[in-house]
């Protein structure tokens, strides 16, 4: 037999050089994966509020993804829907919203739309989310708000991926032409000195189109729907090609981001809450998820 020789220091620390990644790595996202926060962090606390947002801040997501619908006076309103929702919203006085009620958010002055509560309910779907009395703000606060809320904890600036609500049949009732709406979320973007950090997404290939006229130097995001999985037809339809492609997470296979990749797009897929999931997309190689759970995401 010949003796053992034990391993020098010098030679320890090569073989833990060459092994950590190895097996470790595997184990990790990569850096530049883009964590993006669902309306904040709607599975902890009342989607699209100053207080979600900044909770998804501490949680280490990159960026706040959110949804804004245009108010009476042509204000950005930070809102999923266009109404004040039956399921989370009560009105001024305490009543709940319910299914017979159709406050449209566009049919009010920004001062009516806060003083609805839209988090002391809490969600019915999110049994985990902490209810808190809160209102709809404007962009221009989240943006703001969450700004300070980095620098104070010394944090990289967040970026922004902000949806516009908006669909050809809602055009004057639910919101303003996409024209004047791309403005008015463009405008508020620039004002706020986030262009560059700021994403505007949507379904309305219409809005991503009128954004993209305007010059808009920040990214453009297509989100499709599991019934459009042939996204090709929606981009060549729109004379440009965003810059990402964000389909439902089910949607996401190994030949889908081939597709995507040579079209020129990155993939970020939507609303990805189970575990395994996202370790399925991330191993598939996707470029960012979008979750109601940030501290779900496999660190």
């Amino acid at each position: 037999m010949f003796p053992l020789r034990p391993v020098l220091p010098d030679h320890f620390l090569i073989l833990v050089s060459v092994l950590f990644p190895l097996v470790f790595g595997a184990c990790r996202p990569a850096p530049d994966i883009d964590l993006q926060g669902h309306r904040g962090a709607r599975g902890l606390l009342p989607e699209n509020t100053v207080d979600g947002f900044l909770h998804a801040l501490d949680l280490g997501v990159r960026t706040l993804e959110m949804d804004v619908v245009i108010s009476g006076d042509a204000q950005v309103v930070v809102s999923h829907d266009p109404i004040m929702s039956p399921v989370i919203c009560s009105h001024p006085d305490g009543r709940p919203i319910t299914a017979a009620d159709t406050v449209w958010i566009y049919r009010l002055d920004y001062r009516e739309v806060a003083s609805y509560d839209c988090g002391g309910r809490g969600h019915p779907d999110f049994p985990d989310q902490q209810p808190r009395k809160l209102h709809k703000p404007l962009l221009s606060e989240v943006l703001r708000e969450a700004e300070a809320h980095a620098r104070r904890s010394g944090r990289e600036l967040p970026r922004y991926n902000v949806e516009t609500k908006s669909r050809p049949g809602g055009d004057r009732l639910a919101h303003p032409p996409p024209d004047e709406f791309s403005a008015l979320v463009v405008r508020a973007l620039r004002e706020a000195g986030v262009e560059e950090r700021a994403t505007i997404q949507s379904f309305d290939p219409r809005t991503l189109n009128a954004a993209h006229a305007l010059d808009w130097q920040g990214e453009t995001a297509l989100l499709v729907a599991r019934d459009e999985p042939r996204f090709e037809v929606i981009v060549d339809n729109m004379g440009f090609t965003p810059d990402i492609l964000s389909p439902h997470h089910e949607m996401v296979t190994e030949r889908f981001l081939t597709r995507a990749r040579e079209a020129g797009m990155k993939t970020i897929p939507w609303t990805v809450n189970d575990v395994a999931e996202m370790q399925r997309l991330l191993s598939l190689g996707v470029d960012g998820i979008i979750t109601d759970y940030p501290n779900r995401f496999p660190h």
